[in-house]
């Protein structure tokens, strides 16, 4: 079974997401709805679809790059964003 891949997983996307601007936006969408329900679901249902794109995009990523270059590649893609944002070019 994949249970230790599926819980590292589960850790790693929980501590990655708390206080984001995901989190946010659902906070916004819920205090002026007033339906937070709504916002449970297509905010579950909105990740689900950006989760699909991100496993599809690493499983085929990973048929043609070495697993290390993808990694050092997300890595470098954080670092420039983080830069960007610093710098107030985003």
């Amino acid at each position: 079974m994949g249970w230790k891949v599926f819980f590292m997983t589960f850790g790693a996307v929980f501590v990655a997401e708390l206080a984001d601007k995901t989190q946010l936006v659902g906070i916004g969408m819920s205090a002026k709805s007033g339906k937070p329900a709504w916002v449970w679901l297509g905010s579950v249902c909105g990740y689900m679809v950006v989760t699909l794109i991100s496993v599809i995009i690493g499983a085929l990523g990973a048929k043609y790059l070495n697993p290390e270059v993808i990694r050092y590649l997300g890595g470098s893609i954080f670092i420039i964003m983080g830069l960007l944002m610093f710098l107030k070019l985003v």
